[in-house]
């Protein structure tokens, strides 16, 4: 009878030690999985900066395109507001230089460069850039 009770207690701390080590992996295994998330989130984050600075150029573009805002000669820097918090948007316009058939100058065609920079949430300076080519016949 004695032979029997010890051999269980020598099973149960067996399974007991099986049971911990088991405990123990899975814990790993979540602690590892926790990290995987928050890189994940965290690329999720800086993706979403880029597409909010990728939005913020095409909103300009089509603000210089339609006259809504000059394209004024040289570089201009401006910090944005309300949705685009935290954005600067650096504009310059330089002269295109064309010539046409008989070697005369195109006139009134413009480079317009837009660049936006910002701050992600680890401190590093992002930014995008966007250039496009602008008619603007009374400058």
């Amino acid at each position: 009878m004695n032979r029997a009770f010890s051999s269980r207690k020598k099973s149960r701390g067996f399974l007991l030690l099986e049971t911990m080590l088991g405990v123990i992996i899975f814990a790993v295994g979540v602690l590892g999985m926790t990290r995987a998330v928050q890189n994940c989130l965290a690329a999720e984050r800086l993706k979403q900066a880029a597409q909010v600075a990728r939005l913020a150029l095409e909103n300009r573009m089509a603000e210089v395109e339609s006259g809504a805002v000059a394209a004024k000669e040289g570089t201009v820097s401006e910090e944005l507001k309300d949705q685009f918090k935290g954005i600067t948007m650096i504009q310059t316009r330089r002269k295109f230089a064309l010539k046409g058939g008989k070697k005369q100058e195109l006139t009134g065609l413009y480079t317009v460069e837009l660049e936006a920079t910002w701050r992600s949430q680890f401190g590093d300076k992002q930014s995008r850039q966007l250039s496009f080519y602008v008619y603007l016949p009374n400058q």
